[in-house]
Parts: structure tokens; sequence; C-alpha cells
């Protein structure tokens, strides 16, 4: 029996979207505020060499090719305002989730409403500049170390650490005015441009080398072949769900009786997103970041990471999927389902699985269900991530045909899509209560009190 909410979200036509004035607005704002980010990247840092970074850049490109890179969109290539991109912010926010469901004050904190809801987002906040201010101070050593400041010393640390730092907190704002007054998932849309404005250099690149030869016609229909399966079947994993039944039993309200009724639990394949390929991208592309700014004075120890953890090296694949595999389990009991709340929830709510006693035995059924569903999830974020990775150490594959990128635009745009359609479906409530009061108006007015004799 499909419920009417579903039937009008079923109805719900994009033509809608020209009479949904405020939604239109939200739209607008959202584009005019990702306009001004993409305008920021190409901001120089005060005191850069600009030729010194562009031949540095075209030798290095490789070792820049990274995960930050993605995330800046371009702009730590070019040295902008906002070369720190939005992954400080990112990464507090992790850090502050983990705690948040390991330390216990952190955990009382986070159940106690807008407050302490308030309270964590300023922890986040705190631990951005924290890292933003080191991220920034060591890339501008790195800078100096690399001869590409036109003038070093003390001044322009300080001056880049700040315009680095400043251009994080700008970015941190324009995704929270974004979720709030745009169309939402602000600093999962500055990601999502940031990728999507590289994409058409790099398969320019990519094609290029098709024409000189260096890439065969064969290969280039074949990586674009497999880029459209990729997406097709990221698509079809984010969107698969294990359904657990849940009974409700029949319950007595004053005096009236209430049939027990029955829902679903939901499981995705995934649960952990894209944040356990995220970590383990960059811990894996930290020597090759370092590495790139320090040029020649590169440790034995640093040359022994990069010899042996290298793109595409077999040990770099084989700790990428371990990492891509522990930290999806880890996330997931830890942060995104936790069987013991959801087995505490159920119970207040008088909810059960049926045939497993509530409390304890639901949450270790929900554990067992869950353990068995992140061996497909964990392989499959696995797979997504070293395939692209295999063919581009094989193929010279630009990065932006990696698994971490593809998995980024495909989950945001399905979250836009999402949060439009809801947009959507609620101004046709509203079109609908409208209509209803105008109606009941018109019947009142119609009705005439009984005549004077």
């Amino acid at each position: 029996m499909v419920s009417a909410v579903e039937q009008m979200a079923a109805n719900t036509s994009w033509a809608a979207l020209g009479k949904a004035t405020e939604l239109r607005s939200r739209i607008l704002f959202t584009l005019g505020l990702l306009i001004v980010y993409r305008l920021g990247t190409f901001i120089p840092v005060p005191g850069i060499d600009g030729t010194a970074l562009r031949d540095f850049m075209e030798g290095a490109a490789a070792g820049l090719g990274g995960i930050l890179s993605m995330f800046t969109g371009g702009a730590l290539g070019r040295m902008g305002i906002f070369a720190l991109g939005i992954m400080p912010y990112i990464s507090a926010s992790i850090i502050v989730q983990l705690l948040t469901s390991m330390v216990p004050s952190m955990e009382q904190l986070k159940k106690e409403g807008d407050q302490g809801r308030k309270k964590i987002n300023q922890y986040t906040r705190y631990g951005t500049v924290a890292l933003a201010t080191l991220q920034a101070y060591g890339l501008a050593a790195s800078l100096e170390a690399g001869d590409l400041v036109t003038d070093p010393g003390l001044f322009f640390r300080a001056s880049c650490v700040v315009t680095l730092v400043g251009g994080t907190m700008f970015l941190m704002w324009l995704g929270e005015q974004i979720t709030n007054r745009g169309i939402g998932n602000g600093i999962s849309l500055i990601i999502f441009v940031g990728i999507i404005a590289e994409v058409p250099a790099a398969l320019a690149q990519f094609l290029s080398q098709g024409r000189s030869g260096a890439v065969s016609p064969a290969v280039i229909i074949g990586v674009l072949l497999m880029v459209i399966a990729v997406i097709a079947f990221v698509v079809f994993m984010e969107r698969a769900l294990r359904k657990i039944h849940i009974q409700y039993p029949r319950r007595q309200v004053g005096m009236k009786v209430y049939d027990g009724g029955s829902s679903h639990l939901p499981i995705k394949v995934n649960p952990a997103g894209v944040i356990p390929a995220i970590f383990a991208s960059s811990l894996l592309l930290l020597p090759t970041t370092i590495s790139t700014f320090s040029g020649s004075q590169t440790g034995p120890i640093m040359s022994t990471l990069l010899a042996y953890f290298g793109p595409g090296q077999p040990l770099y694949l084989a700790f990428f999927t371990g990492m891509i595999v522990f930290f999806a389990y880890f996330y997931t009991f830890n942060v995104s389902f936790k069987p013991d709340d959801v087995a505490d929830n159920l119970k207040n709510q008088n909810g059960f699985v049926p045939g497993i006693r509530p409390g304890k035995k639901t949450a270790e059924y929900l554990e067992y269900v869950t353990n068995r569903i992140l061996v497909l999830g964990s392989l499959y974020l696995a797979a997504v991530c070293l395939l692209p990775e295999i063919l581009r150490s094989q193929l010279a594959i630009p990065f932006y045909f990696g698994g971490t990128s593809v998995l980024i635009v495909v989950s945001v745009t399905m979250d836009t899509i999402q949060q439009v359609q809801s947009h959507l479906l609620a101004h046709q409530y509203e079109g609908l209560i409208e209509k209803s009061q105008l109606r009941g108006k018109g019947k009142k007015r119609a009705r005439k009190g009984p005549a004077r004799r």
C-alpha cells in the first residue's frame, strides 16, 4: 500500500520548480556563493613567485595530484587563498564525531539537544583553526624550502598562515550559509564543485594523450566505458538497503485501542559513506604531498616510504585496501550506526524484531547483520577505489577519474537531488494547504444567516 506522501513524491515533477519561488531563490543563492568560492581559488597568496610556482607544478603534478589537490579544486596548484580547501574542517568534524562516540563527557554533551550541538560545533571550529594553522605553517615552510617565494622570512610565513587560515574559515562560513539558506549540504557542494571544475581540464589532458599517440583510442574508449560502469555501480550500491522488519504491539491510550503496526529498519550496504576512502587516501598520500615541496631535501626514510608506498605500488594497494576496510567498520560502529543505541531506541518505542528479544539480544542481532553487510560494503569501497588507482598507474589516467572523486560526486549529486525534491514536496504541501484554507473560507462566506421578519 503506497502512502500519500510516497505517491505525492512520485508525482512531483520538475516543472513545479518554476512555481516554487523560495526554492528558486535558494538555488540562485547557492550558485552565487559557489561562484565566489571558485573566484577565490584564483586569488594567489601574497609573496608567491608565480613563474617558479608554475614551473614547479608542471614537474610535480603527480605529487600534487592527490587527495588534497582534489579537495581544493586546483587552488593548491595555483597557491590561492583557498589552497587548504575545506579539508581542515572535514578532518576536525570527523575527529569530533569520533570523540563524541568514544569520550563519555562528549557523548553526554551530544544528548543535551540544541545547546550540546552548539557546543560541539564550537569545538569543531576550534579544531579547524588548529589544524588549518598547522597545515598552513607546514605549507609556508615547504614553499620557502622549494625556493618558490619572492621574499622568504618570518613575515612571509605569518602572512601565508593568516591568509590560508582565513580562507579555510571563510569556506567553512560559505558552507554553513549554503546549508542554512541554500539547498543544503554546503560543505559537500563545495567539495563537489572543486572536483567538477577540474574535470574538463583533466579530460582534455587525457584526450590529448590519445591524439599524441601516448594512449591508444581503444584504451580511451575502454576508460570512458569503465567510468560510466563505475558510476552506475556506485549509484546502485549507495541506494542498496538491508531492511529489518520491526513490529509494534497493540497499545491502549485512554479508552482507545490502537492496532499494532510494522515498519522496516533500513541499513545501508555502505553506512560509512565516503569517509573510509577519504581517510585512507589522506594517510597514504601524505608522504607524497610532503615530499612534493621538499624536493632534493628528501631524507632516506622518506625515500624508502615513497619507494614502497608510492601510488600504484603493491604495498600501497594492500595498505589502501586494509585501511578502507578498517575505517569502514570503525566509522560505522562508532559514528554512523550504533547497534546498542538503535536497540535502546526500539525498546523505548515498544518496537521489536520478530523472534528477537528487545534490548541486548536485539543489539547483538543488529551487530551481526551489520557485520555481514559491511563485508560487502567495505569490499565495494575498496574495489571502486582500487580499480582507478591501478588503471591510473598503468595507463597514466588523470587523478579525477579516481574512485574517491567518483564516490564523492555521485553521493553529493544524489543527496542534492533529494534535497531539491524535498523542497518541491514541501512547496506542493503548502499549495494544498492554501487551497484547502481558501475553500474553507469560501464556504463560510456562502453561508447566510436567518432572514429577519
